[in-house]
């Protein structure tokens, strides 16, 4: 069974998008988050459960995303799973953000 991410061996999908740019603040942020939640010593959450939270996220969460969007989804899902987070915190934050014109 393949999962949606799984997009090697499927040509009808056409080429996957290899255009490079530079990343947005917010990519760095969530790039930073995520290294900082798995470095030694802190060990919140692995990569390899990042990796997962990715490769769970469903057809709709995961097609016309971009990479680090698909980051974002996971890593909010990994700090609710392991109760670090509420979706409701996650929420209110979000919600200051984007009154503040900090959201991406």
């Amino acid at each position: 069974m393949t999962r949606v991410n799984d997009i090697g061996g499927r040509p009808d999908d056409g080429p996957i998008d290899r255009r490079e740019h530079e990343p947005a603040w917010w990519e760095k942020r969530t790039d930073a988050m995520v290294m900082l939640l798995a470095a030694p010593g802190r060990r919140l959450i692995t990569i390899d459960e990042h990796r997962r939270a990715i490769e769970c996220l469903d057809a709709g969460q995961y097609a016309g995303r971009g990479y680090y969007e698909r980051w974002l989804l996971a890593l909010e899902r990994l700090l609710v799973e392991k109760d670090l987070l509420t979706p409701d915190e996650i929420d209110r934050k979000a919600a200051d953000l984007e009154r503040e014109g900090a959201a991406p």
